[in-house]
């Protein structure tokens, strides 16, 4: 099993839209609602996954799965 930041896709949204996250080899990447992608610094990203995890902006939802090289991204449904 391999642990490393390219096996996990993060994803935060609300009911209306949805943000993924992930780690190329150039660095992470985020893809918008609209489906842009952006690149981003691994504290960017923290700025960005802090206020969900915590709690503070309400209505945020948030999930991280984890993708096996064998599985060729397909999540494992026991992550949350």
């Amino acid at each position: 099993m391999k642990l490393t930041n390219d096996s996990y896709i993060i994803s935060i949204g609300t009911k209306n839209f949805t943000e993924k996250y992930f780690r190329d080899k150039d660095g992470w990447v985020k893809v918008s609602a609209k489906g842009n992608k952006f690149r981003m610094t691994a504290e960017q990203l923290l700025n960005h996954l802090l206020p969900a995890i915590s709690g503070i902006k309400p209505g945020l939802t948030w999930k991280i799965e984890y993708k096996s090289q064998k599985d060729s991204g397909v999540s494992n449904p026991n992550c949350v």
